[in-house]
């Protein structure tokens, strides 16, 4: 796996990672713009990370569970903080998101949540020096969890998404909205569409493009 070859990054939280894969404007717009809004599904995700999200040490059967574990890498410049880290009798770490919702999630969506928890095992590995093969998806309505292997492709994408987010940032560019099935998908559960109003936004990209090809449009 390619690591940014620079002394000193300005480090991107690890949510930016899963609003990326999710949407490049709905990354912009957060992180960009700084612009947030709450629909139904973001109040429930606030509630379930609320729930979990106090830090704290406790123990069972030789487990160590942290909560709300700050997590860093330094050589990729990422931050963030964990929901549930359980770590092994031997030190080695687990990590565990919470998501509301139930577990049998569209695949490209399930991939932006797969993301961000490959990052956090990344972390994990950057912290204590110990591999970590894979963690876990606890999905609060179904109650149940779903094992990710923290492939080498998963790891590969992690690193090239934390490019690609920090290249945003430093362009200072929102990305355009998305098109086609990926719109119809994401765009209408995404709490941030009043702002972005995708529709207008790709007919005026389209007549942009239409004038430059042809003056007379």
């Amino acid at each position: 796996m390619s690591t940014p070859d620079t002394a000193e990054l300005e480090p991107i939280t690890l949510s930016a990672l899963q609003h990326w894969v999710y949407c490049p404007r709905q990354c912009g717009l957060i992180h960009l713009e700084q612009a947030f809004d709450d629909n139904l599904h973001t109040l429930r995700g606030h509630a379930e990370h609320a729930r979990v999200d106090k830090p704290g040490v406790q123990s069972a059967k030789g487990v160590r569970v942290e909560r709300a574990l700050p997590l860093w890498h330094d050589a990729l410049g990422l931050m963030g903080k964990s929901d549930v880290v359980e770590f092994l009798p031997d030190g080695t770490p687990y990590p565990v998101e919470y998501k509301h919702g139930s577990r049998h999630k569209a695949p490209a969506i399930a991939a932006c949540d797969d993301l961000q928890l490959a990052a956090q095992a990344l972390c994990l590995e950057f912290m204590t020096g110990k591999p970590v093969a894979e963690g876990a998806l606890y999905y609060a309505s179904s109650r149940r969890r779903r094992v990710v292997p923290i492939t080498a492709a998963l790891r590969q994408a992690v690193a090239s998404t934390a490019q690609a987010v920090r290249q945003m940032l430093t362009s200072g560019r929102l990305p355009p909205p998305l098109t086609g099935d990926a719109a119809q998908q994401r765009c209408k559960g995404c709490s941030l569409q009043e702002r972005c109003q995708p529709q207008a936004t790709t007919t005026l990209l389209a007549a942009a493009r239409r004038s430059l090809f042809d003056p007379e449009a």
